[in-house]
């Protein structure tokens, strides 16, 4: 018999991996670094993302002609009106972020996937969120789909220059941004799993996603099918993404 608690158990659903054209329809700045583009088009009849972690590639073309794969969280799909909403950070030097700069109305691309969710049960006696900008939708999303009197606390390590982050914030949400990774491990090793059974979400760079690993399960003792860790990038390579955890 498993001994698995509820709040742990992951459902896995698998989709049929299909690409799909898509066309930009609104784009909005959301004040933290990032462009909020909602994309429509008749492809996307049958998409479908469960989890707040999803990944789908979005498939452009670059100024020199080139096609580029990028892994993007869907930020929000809204299955009723056909809309699907990626976040872009715009402070950053990749093809991706000039492609997002220069969006408009009307622009077209592809996206592939998600090739399936893993849904984590948003009923927890707690929620640790942490990652660096490039999980910054992912928890933004988890955060509007969870219920409002969640137990929240997020880490989060976001570059000096930028302005906080915007997300509605509720009165069991504790919310700390840091601008060092140093920083943000000695926050985690400061922080205290509150009582009771919860679920540690993290995602960033790939070297310090391996440190966070160590501290949650070696040095914390969290239960591992209580932690979820994943790098999202890693220093000197494009479309990375690996599971940790």
């Amino acid at each position: 018999m498993s001994s698995i608690l509820p709040q742990h158990r992951i459902e896995r659903v698998r989709y049929e991996l299909i690409k799909r054209k898509v066309t930009v329809s609104k784009i909005e700045r959301t004040g933290d670094g990032f462009a909020r583009i909602s994309f429509s088009g008749e492809d996307l009849a049958g998409f479908q993302s469960q989890s707040f972690d999803d990944h789908i590639k979005f498939i452009f073309t670059d100024a020199q002609g080139q096609t580029v794969l990028r892994d993007y969280t869907p930020s929000h799909w809204d299955a009723g009106q056909g809309v699907l909403v990626l976040e872009f950070a715009l402070h950053g030097a990749g093809a991706a972020a000039t492609w997002a700069e220069q969006a408009a109305v009307g622009m077209t691309a592809m996206i592939g996937g998600p090739k399936g969710s893993m849904i984590i049960p948003a009923q927890q006696d707690w929620h640790l969120l942490l990652g660096d900008d490039s999980a910054l939708p992912a928890i933004r999303r988890r955060l509007a789909e969870l219920p409002v009197s969640a137990r929240a606390d997020v880490l989060l390590l976001r570059p000096a220059a930028l302005a906080a982050w915007s997300v509605p914030r509720q009165q069991e949400w504790q919310l700390q941004q840091v601008t060092e990774p140093a920083a943000l491990l000695a926050a985690l090793r400061q922080w205290q799993a509150p009582a009771g059974n919860g679920f540690a979400w993290c995602a960033g760079e790939g070297g310090l996603m391996r440190q966070v690993r160590s501290i949650l399960l070696e040095e914390k003792a969290l239960p591992r099918e209580g932690v979820r860790v994943a790098a999202y990038w890693r220093q000197g390579e494009a479309d990375f993404h690996e599971r940790l955890v």
